[in-house]
């Protein structure tokens, strides 16, 4: 059975402007959850063993750049001090100085840390307060089992920089998002959205 993984993690303190925020990304990441799972089909024929996570990113691409407006690859204003000139898959502005970053992975997501890498860059951009993460439910080896399984992994690391202020970032909310089916050849189901998150 294949479906979209979902799960949602927000600092402990919110503001009012920020409860009003999260309004706007919460809508904005129902959004994506239910473009997965209308994909599901098309993402399971390029979500392939050696395939590039490219083919998923364009995929993602149809809602996030073409239906809501995030800007592609857009690089996102350096923190003083830092030699970075971060380019996120995706940059959504919401505000003047206030904004989503989303980034598709596929095979290093947990192999190669994309995932801590993703947050950290969320955690340094001035104007980002926010991460969209999409992430396979399950990658694959040339015998077609699952090698791994990014989603629950990621779920599991980054649920440790919410929850408690003293090991939180500077990132408001984090959402991530799997795609893909947990065991290969799996049925696809639309139905199957699993959803856990926004309210």
């Amino acid at each position: 059975m294949s479906g979209v993984g979902y799960k949602r993690f927000v600092r402990a303190h919110l503001s009012s402007a920020e409860l009003d925020e999260m309004v706007i990304v919460d809508g904005l990441a129902r959004q994506l959850v239910e473009h997965l799972g209308v994909s599901a089909p098309e993402i399971a024929l390029v979500h392939v063993h050696r395939a590039q996570s490219r083919a998923v990113q364009d995929i993602v691409s149809t809602l996030l750049r073409v239906d809501i407006g995030f800007g592609e690859e857009v690089v996102i204003t350096p923190q003083d001090g830092l030699v970075t000139r971060a380019r996120p898959d995706f940059f959504y502005k919401i505000s003047p100085g206030r904004g989503i970053l989303a980034e598709v992975e596929r095979g290093g997501t947990t192999t190669n840390n994309h995932d801590l890498k993703d947050l950290w860059k969320a955690h340094i951009a001035p104007d980002a307060q926010h991460l969209f993460l999409v992430v396979p439910m399950a990658n694959w080896n040339e015998a077609g089992n699952a090698r791994e399984k990014p989603f629950p992994r990621v779920v599991a690391r980054l649920a440790a920089f919410f929850g408690d202020p003293r090991r939180e970032v500077d990132v408001l909310s984090l959402h991530v998002f799997g795609y893909g089916a947990e065991q290969l050849g799996a049925q696809i189901e639309v139905s199957s959205v699993a959803v856990e998150g926004p309210p």
